[in-house]
């Protein structure tokens, strides 16, 4: 179904109960027994097929019958993150690669002592 945003709620109505009324009848099913399937009364389904307005729980009883209850993730998109959950992923992420450092050696005093072993220094 196509919408733009100059159509007004009618037409979208219109087209809505249209797509659904195709849908029941390429399933195979009745009026009366997607009406009976969905909870609602069959009156209520030829108005929503009708392009008339309905509740939304007896809209989400026939798209659920009709396996069409996925197509509501759509009418709201996932929001994105939160400008506090942006910034605490940034101090997360990393700025430069680790610098390569030369292996410890074991027992070694400092830098200019590499190879020698350590003491305290007072029984040398």
């Amino acid at each position: 179904m196509k919408t733009a945003e100059y159509l007004g709620e009618e037409v979208i109505l219109s087209e809505l109960g249209r797509a659904l009324a195709e849908r029941r009848i390429g399933k195979r099913l009745t009026q009366a027994e997607l009406a009976k399937q969905a909870g609602i009364g069959k009156r209520t389904l030829e108005r929503i097929e009708g392009g008339n307005s309905c509740q939304t729980s007896a809209l989400i009883r026939v798209l659920r019958v009709l396996d069409l209850q996925d197509a509501l993730s759509q009418l709201i998109p996932p929001s994105g993150p939160t400008p506090m959950g942006l910034l605490k992923l940034k101090k997360k992420e990393r700025k430069r690669a680790p610098s390569q450092r030369p292996p410890k050696a074991s027992q070694s005093g400092g830098p200019g002592n590499r190879g020698k072993k350590w003491t305290w220094g007072d029984g040398a």
